[in-house]
């Protein structure tokens, strides 16, 4: 009886690292985050007010608490800048994350299919970009996406073009950057699920008649749904909240929730608003998440 027991305290025990790490390093900094944002910029150090009183005992937590409000929160809800800014961070996500999984799929796939003695070199190629670094990479697209960069050069040689193409500071340079940051995060989880499927059924589709695409659309996708799903994760929750992309590649008019926080924060230093602004953007990044795993563990518990 003595060793069952020992074994449940020892399985307790290394539950509890995971929990200490998000409550130090996501709920605690949370926490704060959500305090400043029930604040009032302050003209002072640290530039919000209230602060809480240690020594004011039950008076000084009344007091604290009665100065939080919710006006930063309203004047997110009613500007039309901040509104314009979560829904241009939502599309330009949900775009290139559409974009992502249509060019990710026939690359992972591609990998999953080639020999395997080649598998490790291509996945290795996937994964040479970050041993870049990435504020370097996407300097490197403004000198390929100017006009007088390599890629209205190459057009211009090709005779495809006469005129040089503004690309740089528009959407369409935001997006490139986008889906050429984040492809990866997208082809590795796909790679994965496709190499551990079951060659047997494919070839048992083939053997009943289906063509190479009925097989791929039949067989191949459904079953890689789990990787398209862990790799629109993966590219969508970062690039909700992207800064130096859209600060780097788009015009002054490319609204992203990420710029209107630095902004907030740094130009602004309007400490209170730029945390709301940070806690709307954490709502709008875990809430589907949330229900999207809600969703998964209902169908299991369904099937």
């Amino acid at each position: 009886m003595g060793a069952p027991k020992q074994d449940r305290i020892v399985a307790r025990f290394l539950r509890l690292p995971p929990f200490v790490w998000l409550g130090l390093f996501f709920l605690l900094p949370f926490l704060v985050t959500l305090k400043i944002s029930l604040s009032e910029p302050a003209t002072a150090i640290p530039p919000y007010l209230p602060l809480l009183d240690w020594q004011g005992g039950l008076d000084g937590w009344s007091s604290f608490f009665e100065a939080l409000d919710f006006d930063n929160y309203l004047t997110l809800a009613r500007d039309d800048l901040y509104q314009a800014a979560i829904l241009g961070s939502l599309a330009y996500a949900g775009a290139a994350t559409v974009v992502l999984v249509t060019i990710g799929m026939p690359i992972a796939y591609a990998l999953a299919r080639a020999p395997r003695r080649w598998q490790p070199v291509m996945v290795a190629l996937v994964v040479v970009p970050f041993w870049t670094s990435f504020l370097i990479r996407i300097y490197a697209w403004i000198a390929i996406l100017k006009q007088e960069g390599l890629l209205n050069l190459i057009l211009f040689k090709l005779g495809i073009i006469t005129h040089p193409l503004v690309i740089l500071n528009t959407d369409a340079a935001v997006m490139i950057g986008l889906v050429y940051a984040y492809l990866p995060f997208m082809v590795l989880p796909l790679y994965a699920v496709m190499n551990r499927l079951d060659p047997t059924l494919r070839e048992a589709a083939a053997d009943l008649g289906a063509g190479p695409v009925r097989v791929f659309w039949s067989v191949t996708l459904p079953l890689s749904l789990p990787g398209i799903a862990a790799g629109a994760g993966l590219c969508f929750i970062p690039m909700v909240g992207e800064f130096v992309i859209p600060d780097l590649l788009g015009g002054s008019e490319t609204l992203m929730l990420g710029r209107v926080l630095w902004s907030e924060f740094f130009s602004n230093r309007d400490w209170p608003l730029a945390a709301a602004v940070a806690v709307v953007l954490l709502a709008i990044v875990i809430g589907p998440v949330v229900l999207f795993r809600d969703s998964l563990r209902a169908d299991g518990e369904g099937a």
